[in-house]
């Protein structure tokens, strides 16, 4: 069944399926290469919004491709698009909270609208607005050296996007003045740099940044300059082969400034929307008071990156030895995602925000990776037809990950209404769990700038 939206960007039809609203793949601006995002002009006739945005250009994840398995958007530079899930049911004058979700993918891969995305459990369980984004990526949306190019065309990209929802999400159901922004890996990192963006004061009111590598985001002015070096002049209108080929020379050049070299393309500081490095933690003290935080990470982040080398993932896969293998991935850990999350969230509650921080270490049974990298994804998003069968997953039935899963989505869209994880929803996404708290928690340390706030520990 079809269902039109008056919207101030113009009517927009979508259609009902299972219970939710889907709105797919609608312009919020539009750009010509390695130009400034701008304004969509209002529809004229009615939008069709059947089709899932397509993905940005890139070169496509061989191991997320073997992990999870593949879906195939298309892709196009015309990307610059979101998509809009919703109950069906909603009544006469209802605001619902409203979550835009920031994929991840190092800023070089992923889209807004893949199936290990699709929000429609939590949007049905938890009676909220779910908008996903996509946005230019790698040298297309994160290399311009700020004169020739400008830089941070992705990021602005996603101010585009935060604005069309502030401006059209209520004729949706949602609440314009109650907007969280939720991201994994370079999603939760582009979430942390939205909060200290020009432009973004009250676009939103909450974050939750997930996996965020905050630890090699510091000290990357010399990389950039030596990947612009080594790409030279790159023609505006060279074919799209032409642009992937160039990324690929930029992140060779980007190999020899160690773990930074890992995720060569990202935020570039001193450029707009972007303060200078040196104060951009005094741009994050100042954001506190307005935004609040929920921030965290998986207990084995890197065995994700080690387990991409078949030799380490076939030494994971040995009873025991494996466990004690991955463990060697932990300093790693630490250092990219975990020890960040806790200085960022110390930082904010010391500025007078609210920060709640987080560890995931559910590890699903029969995958050699344990806790790792993008392992909370399925428990927030996605269907069983996107997960069931994922080698990350091992041998977890859909059943269990749908069960833990739905926990950890009531603690996200809780968070998303108050601000806070409650005690009631720590004990219930404990209940619901039912693991060993040694073995798989989120350990969450919750409090105000007196650090005085209540403690809870919550199952994933």
């Amino acid at each position: 069944m079809e269902r039109t939206f008056e919207t101030a960007s113009g009517p927009i039809i979508g259609r009902v399926e299972d219970g939710v609203v889907r709105v797919l793949g609608v312009p919020y601006a539009t750009a010509n290469r390695f130009e400034l995002p701008e304004p969509v002009p209002p529809f004229s006739e009615p939008f069709q919004a059947f089709d899932r945005a397509p993905a940005p250009p890139q070169h496509r994840s061989e191991l997320l491709i073997r992990l999870i398995g593949d879906d195939d958007l298309g892709d196009g530079e015309d990307c610059q698009r979101l998509s809009i899930t919703a109950p069906a049911d909603l009544a006469e004058g209802e605001r619902l909270p409203v979550l835009v979700w920031i994929h991840g993918g190092s800023y070089v891969t992923g889209a807004g609208d893949l199936t290990v995305y699709d929000p429609r459990s939590l949007v049905g369980e938890q009676r909220v607005v779910v908008v996903t984004v996509t946005y230019r990526l790698g040298v297309l949306g994160f290399f311009g050296d700020g004169e020739r190019v400008p830089a941070n065309l992705g990021l602005l990209d996603q101010l585009a996007a935060l604005r069309w929802i502030r401006d059209n999400i209520l004729a949706f159901g949602g609440d314009p003045e109650s907007v969280t922004l939720f991201g994994q890996s370079a999603g939760g990192d582009a979430i942390a740099h939205l909060m200290i963006s020009e432009g973004a004061e009250g676009l939103f009111r909450r974050a939750i940044i997930q996996s965020a590598p905050l630890g090699i985001t510091s000290g990357r002015a010399a990389m950039t300059t030596a990947m612009l070096a080594a790409v030279g002049d790159l023609p505006p209108d060279a074919p799209v082969s032409d642009v992937l080929a160039a990324q690929r020379v930029a992140e060779k050049a980007a190999k020899r400034f160690g773990l930074p070299g890992g995720m060569p393309f990202g935020v570039q500081y001193g450029l707009p929307p972007v303060p200078a490095e040196s104060t951009r933690d005094e741009a994050w003290r100042k954001a506190a008071p307005r935004i609040d935080v929920l921030i965290g990470c998986t207990a084995e982040e890197a065995a994700l990156f080690a387990g991409a080398i078949p030799l380490v993932e076939r030494l994971f896969r040995v009873p025991l030895l494996g466990a004690a293998a991955r463990s060697l991935t932990t300093p790693l850990s630490r250092k990219i995602y975990d020890t960040p999350a806790a200085a960022f969230a110390r930082r904010h509650r010391d500025a007078g925000g609210q920060a709640v921080r987080y560890r995931m270490t559910w590890r699903p049974s029969g995958s050699p990776f344990g806790a790792a990298h993008i392992t909370d994804l399925p428990l927030i998003l996605g269907t069983r037809q996107a997960w069931e069968g994922a080698r990350l997953l091992g041998n977890a039935s859909w059943s269990e990950v749908d069960r833990r899963g739905r926990a950890v989505r009531a603690v996200w869209a809780g968070f998303a209404r108050t601000g806070q994880v409650s005690a009631a929803g720590a004990a219930a996404a404990r209940d619901s769990l039912a693991f060993p708290r040694s073995e798989s928690t989120i350990e969450c340390d919750a409090g105000h700038a007196n650090g005085d706030g209540p403690t809870a520990q919550l199952p994933s």
